[in-house]
């Protein structure tokens, strides 16, 4: 986000906090600063800090100040922008403009979600004896892939170069020498970071097999199991992210149910570029992928796990707290 987008979600922010405006008398405990005529609130600072995860509790003092430090620093800024009437840029109201329908739009998408019912402990079990791959015969894998560019006609014949070749070099290779572009690329994947469209298949894969798989928008990737281990996940542990997934996932089907009838009541006008409507931007538009629940279970051997979290006060995801980026 460029520093213009980030200003400009400072102002929405503090409009929304109620920054500048007259709201009465406060009791002299909710007040945590003043800032010349403007007051920052304790409600203020808790939102804030609820929006910066990984503060431990030992933590949550220095990270409640370093909240209103950011809050007032925040807050002066406002002022100097209003002072010098940056506000009515033509540039800066588009932006805000920009950021209020999108924050409306998630809070209605929120409401919406927050209608549905919550997964039951009978779906959650049935999901997750469905499937092993992501927990009871979870693995991690040692891979080394081939993304290729589209091609036409390279399918049926990348399939079988790789379900032949003895090492991707040689699929590499084959493709080189038809012109194809591909990058190479590699690493340790946990099962729930491989696609789920191709998961089961590559987990059906062994050690050193080699396999091509046609993703969702129609490209193609080459994958070898160079290695793997077991890396199974008990159901009591997998269960809160399974409920989690399987709420994410039907509220995204009810939002789009959603959004189906609210456009059938809706008048929607194409032009210029766009006047051949919905279907002609449908099919433009690259299908989305559904992420896999993530488990908790430790991948230590991994390089694209995160870093340990320690007891030092998270300063980066205060200050996306305080800026109102989440």
């Amino acid at each position: 986000m460029d520093a213009r987008r980030r200003f400009c979600l400072f102002l929405l922010v503090c409009a929304a906090a109620g920054c500048g405006k007259d709201e009465g008398k406060k009791a002299a405990t909710q007040v945590a600063a003043r800032v010349n005529s403007t007051e920052i609130t304790v409600s203020q600072v808790s939102n804030v800090l609820a929006r910066a995860p990984g503060v431990a509790p030992q933590d949550a003092p220095a990270a409640r100040r370093a909240v209103l430090d950011g809050l007032i620093e925040q807050e002066l800024a406002r002022q100097q922008a209003v002072d010098k009437k940056l506000d009515r840029l033509p540039a800066v109201m588009q932006a805000i403009e920009s950021a209020k329908t999108e924050i409306l739009a998630r809070a209605y998408s929120e409401r919406v979600g927050a209608a549905q019912a919550r997964p039951t402990p009978e779906e959650v079990k049935r999901y997750y004896a469905e499937h092993p791959e992501l927990f009871a015969q979870r693995r991690v894998f040692n891979v080394e892939e081939l993304n290729v560019a589209p091609a036409p006609g390279i399918g049926p014949a990348l399939a079988d170069k790789a379900a032949k070749a003895r090492s991707l070099q040689e699929v590499a290779d084959w493709l080189k020498s038809r012109g194809v572009k591909f990058g190479a690329s590699g690493g340790v994947r946990a099962a729930e970071q491989m696609p789920m469209e191709i998961l089961p298949k590559v987990h059906a894969m062994k050690d050193g097999d080699i396999r091509a798989f046609e993703s969702a928008a129609g490209t193609w990737q080459v994958i070898r199991v160079a290695a793997s281990r077991p890396a199974p996940v008990d159901e009591a542990t997998a269960a809160p992210r399974i409920q989690q997934f399987l709420s994410r996932q039907r509220s995204a089907q009810l939002m789009a149910q959603e959004m189906k009838r609210v456009k059938e009541g809706a008048k929607i006008e194409y032009f210029g570029e766009f006047a051949g409507g919905a279907k002609v931007i449908a099919q433009q538009k690259a299908p989305e992928k559904v992420a896999a629940p993530v488990t908790t279970a430790p991948v230590t051997t991994a390089p694209v796990t995160s870093a340990p979290v320690t007891t030092a006060l998270p300063q980066q995801a205060i200050e996306k707290g305080v800026g109102g980026m989440r």
